[in-house]
């Protein structure tokens, strides 16, 4: 067994400037725990594979293609490959998610 606190894990450099903790890496999946303070946001961009986000704390913005919508904490967003997605902190509070990126499918 691993436990690992993600209060003990250091920051990564990311192209969009936010709090962000690589806490589980294996071929299947990668899971990265992110942190928006208020008025922070992620750039709009494309990923090859599936994503899913799991809302932790606050009411970040999820904008995944033409739909855009404030979720809240133990929301479960979908966001398939190749579609332009965001996540945006319009709040005045503190906003704590897990990104999933899925290994891609075999076709």
């Amino acid at each position: 067994m691993k436990i690992t606190s993600v209060a003990e894990l250091n920051t990564f450099s990311n192209p969009h400037n936010v709090s962000a903790k690589k806490i589980f890496e294996s071929p299947q999946a990668t899971v990265i725990h992110m942190a928006l303070n208020p008025g922070e946001s992620l750039k709009s961009h494309v990923t090859p594979v599936d994503v899913v986000f799991y809302i932790l704390q606050g009411k970040p913005t999820i904008e995944i293609g033409d739909e855009k919508v404030q979720v809240s904490a133990d929301s479960i967003i979908e966001s398939p490959a190749d579609i332009p997605h965001c996540v945006y902190n319009e709040s005045d509070t503190l906003a704590r998610f897990l990104v999933v990126k899925l290994s891609e499918s075999k076709k």
